[in-house]
């Protein structure tokens, strides 16, 4: 990548590229000639500086039909069959509602920002990337490990939310199931990508196929059809509710829902690994809206309609029972019931697959970049194009999830569950910095956002300061009931702890480089690229021979005879 930032900038501070993902070897390699890996599909080595790595890199095997599919469920897990259930419980149905009303379309605008920029750059490490090319290394710096983190702390709470599905059938050790779990995770994921995006999309069809049904079983409770009885908004009246706690239980339901809302930003990281991104990512990233109205919000409706607050076990700190199965349970039958747990625990795995898949590519970008932030082993990839070391070291933090024996189940998810929530948000929050950043570069170098390969123009003012203003306003307020009525200092960590973190990773990167001992400038002027002279040209994304042909042929399917099929084919495909 030939950045021009590092010139603007001064040598002492690296340039956007320590943090950028040159990882993304499949692009054009005449636009970015440093690249930590050249393409070789030979599968001889490919040199990197003085390094030597077995392999090209990642290989672009995703296809349109598994990243749609991803895009659409690939993220539903233990957020919303599991989650929902201690949101109900901490906040009750109106606060329910609500909250993830306002968090769902804080995450859909934030996509679409995403969106925009993973389509003009589409390389492994995606938003990471751009935090350290258009913001600030330093803060990209701790933002990459934070978000790692929160990709392999994901894989031990999908872990251990699968013995809180497994108590359901009262199975005597939960954490055998786990270990099997974990290493049939790391199985599918050392394979080549593409066994990773054909196990999501099978996954992906039964959850939703599973959603749809509970939508139908849903309204049929809800209106009596068995027992027990029509139920209406009955529960929107018992006591406590439709606001448990106020707005100290109000508050503490956007952690929960940062959770269950969490995953979708790692549909960038995808970018690096999709096939045609220019056409793909746009169609993934406006799907989004629709599977937030139907798959969160009605479900989201319907569980507060049916399934009071103060459920027995709902959320607990050793057990916990999904709204899903509760609300089966009510049509009388044990074995809908036990289907419907099964296909949860199927969504735990699926949630698992997912975060260990982004945890690893972030990894690997990590070390593949050319001026790394991580061990250049872990860029190290077998034949297939599996960053083997990277998998192995994201999947080692699953071993919190055994830590349950010893704390209780239900809480130790509960804990996890705050973190990964807070670090959705934090990733958010930096989307919007980035995008505000990159589209002010973009202006400031005589350039209009018309020009990008994909831009909603009705977000062109508002869109990212909104982004910023409303992530940095959950990260702030939803630990509040940490505070009343007594001070849960556990609870607090949980809810804080990643801010100081950042913090301690972001000076530690300033204080180990120490720019200004050789330039004479403040740390910040260094830090900051220049928007007239940041690169916007390397990691674009030059269509290929391959991507012409694939819509030349779409283009075909859709005139001919069949075209009304081959339309519906490409809207669910």
């Amino acid at each position: 990548m030939a950045s021009n930032s590092s010139a603007a900038h001064g040598d002492p501070v690296p340039s956007r590229d320590s943090i950028d993902s040159g990882s993304d070897t499949m692009g054009n390699p005449d636009d970015h000639d440093d690249t930590p890996v050249l393409e070789q599909r030979d599968g001889s080595e490919a040199s990197v500086g003085e390094h030597v790595l077995p392999r090209t890199g990642l290989h672009r095997g995703l296809s349109a039909r598994q990243v749609q599919m991803i895009a659409i469920a690939g993220t539903i897990g233990t957020g919303l069959f599991l989650g929902t259930g201690k949101s109900l419980a901490n906040g009750g149905p109106g606060s329910l509602l609500i909250a993830y009303l306002i968090t769902g379309f804080i995450v859909y605008i934030t996509l679409l920002l995403l969106g925009e920029m993973a389509t003009q750059y589409p390389i492994a490490g995606s938003f990471t990337a751009y935090s350290g090319r258009f913001f600030s290394p330093s803060y990209a710096f701790a933002l990459s490990w934070n978000y790692w983190a929160n990709d392999a702390i994901s894989v031990a709470g999908d872990l251990t939310a699968a013995q809180l599905v497994l108590e359901f059938w009262d199975v005597k050790y939960p954490w055998v199931a786990s270990l099997v779990f974990w290493l049939f995770l790391v199985a599918v994921n050392s394979f080549h990508v593409n066994a990773y995006g054909e196990l999501e999309y099978w996954l992906s069809s039964l959850k939703i196929i599973t959603i749809i049904i509970f939508i139908i079983v849903g309204i049929l409770v809800n209106v009596g059809v068995n027992q027990p009885g029509y139920i209406g908004a009955r529960n929107w009246h018992i006591e406590g509710a439709p606001f448990k706690d106020g707005f100290a239980g109000f508050a503490k339901v956007f952690v929960t829902a940062s959770f269950a809302y969490g995953g979708t930003e790692s549909l960038g990281i995808t970018a690096g690994e999709t096939k045609n991104p220019s056409r793909n990512m746009p169609r993934v990233v406006k799907f989004v809206f629709w599977r937030i109205i139907i798959f969160y919000v009605i479900s989201i409706f319907l569980i507060g309609l049916n399934v009071p607050w103060n459920y027995p076990n709902l959320s607990t700190r050793s057990a916990a029972t999904s709204p899903f199965t509760i609300v089966f349970s009510m049509i009388g039958s044990n074995v809908a019931a036990s289907f419907i747990n099964a296909v949860i625990l199927t969504s735990v795995l699926s949630a698992g697959n997912h975060a260990l898949f982004a945890g690893t590519r972030l990894l690997y970008s990590f070390a593949a970049a050319p001026k790394p932030i991580a061990p250049r082993i872990f860029a190290r990839t077998t034949k297939r194009g599996v960053p083997l070391i990277a998998l192995l070291t994201t999947s080692s933090i699953s071993i919190l999830c055994f830590g349950s024996s010893f704390i209780g189940t239900g809480q130790l998810w509960g804990w996890l569950q705050n973190l990964v929530g807070v670090s959705n948000q934090i990733a958010w929050f930096s989307i919007g910095l980035a995008s505000f950043r990159f589209r002010r570069a973009w202006t400031a170098q005589g350039k209009s956002l018309n020009e990008l390969k994909f831009h909603l123009s009705w977000t062109k003012v508002w869109g990212p300061p909104f982004v910023i203003v409303a992530t940095l306003f959950l990260i702030l307020v939803q630990g509040y009931s940490s505070f009343t009525p007594v001070f849960a200092s556990v609870d607090f960590v949980s809810y804080y702890i990643e801010i100081p973190l950042m913090a301690v990773f972001f000076a530690g990167y300033i204080l180990y480089l120490r720019p200004w001992k050789t330039s004479g400038q403040p740390w910040y002027k260094l830090d900051l690229p220049d928007l007239k002279t940041v690169d916007l040209v390397s990691q674009q994304y030059e269509e290929q021979e391959v991507d012409r042909l694939d819509d030349q042929k779409r283009e075909e399917r859709l005139k001919g005879k069949t075209g009304i099929l081959w339309r519906v084919y490409y809207l669910i495909a």
